[in-house]
């Protein structure tokens, strides 16, 4: 198989500094690294975000946050709330995820009027709203469902986990959202992304996007095999 180029596997990264343990030095080298190696987005715990976007700004690294994270719990009103704040604070793109409970309780009404609180503030300032599932929790039949509901709403990614559940991407998941998804609305893969040889397999399920929280290292060694691979043609 031959590789992608280091910008197009580079910009499926959305670098990760979202663990509750990271104190500001390394949030900080975080989105210096982002930028150094130039990848799609920085998704940072909010409270940074306004932090991070003084960083990013001037490089092609869009800053983002989270919203609802991680249980999803939150009222409405409060994911509202919090997007509106990231948005003030600069974010570009959001990942929201949704109210698990209400999924699997099978009260959709609930879970698209949640959608729509994020969605709507979101959209009308110009930006992209990812929307979380936590697959590990689902059955394939709300997965599904999730994406008709996305899809109806024109969200702009459907997205597998936090990488805080029980469990992370899946390519059965990556493909089976894929293939229920409107091709306006992307995939993307979030826990356990943590090599180069994952990355590309989720790049071939037709996943645009990836939380990575092992940037340097699955990046570094993209550009070995594309060097080893620039040898052999020579």
């Amino acid at each position: 198989m031959e590789l992608p180029s280091y910008r197009e596997l580079a910009k499926m990264i959305d670098h990760s500094l979202l663990k509750p343990t990271m104190a500001r030095d390394e949030l900080e080298a975080g989105c210096r690294l982002a930028v150094e190696y130039d990848v799609a987005s920085v998704c940072i715990m909010p409270y940074y975000l306004a932090r991070a976007s003084e960083i990013l700004d001037g490089s092609s690294v869009v800053p983002s946050t989270t919203i609802g994270f991680p249980h999803g719990g939150h009222t409405s009103r409060v994911k509202q709330v919090e997007a509106e704040q990231a948005l003030n604070d600069g974010a570009r793109e959001l990942d929201m995820v949704v109210n698990v409970s209400q999924v699997l309780s099978g009260d959709w009404a609930a879970v698209r009027s949640d959608i729509e609180a994020v969605l709507q503030p979101t959209h009308a300032r110009g930006q992209k709203l990812k929307v979380i599932f936590e697959n590990c929790y689902l059955s394939d039949t709300q997965k599904i469902r999730l994406c008709e509901l996305c899809g109806e709403l024109n969200v702009d990614w459907v997205k597998t986990s936090t990488g805080f559940g029980s469990a992370g991407a899946t390519i059965a998941d990556l493909r089976l959202m894929r293939a229920h998804s409107p091709t306006h609305v992307q995939v993307k893969a979030a826990g356990g992304v943590a090599d180069l040889d994952m990355l590309l397999k989720v790049r071939e399920s037709g996943a645009t996007r990836s939380g990575c929280s092992k940037t340097r290292e699955v990046l570094d060694e993209l550009r070995r095999r594309l060097a080893l691979a620039g040898q052999a043609r020579a």
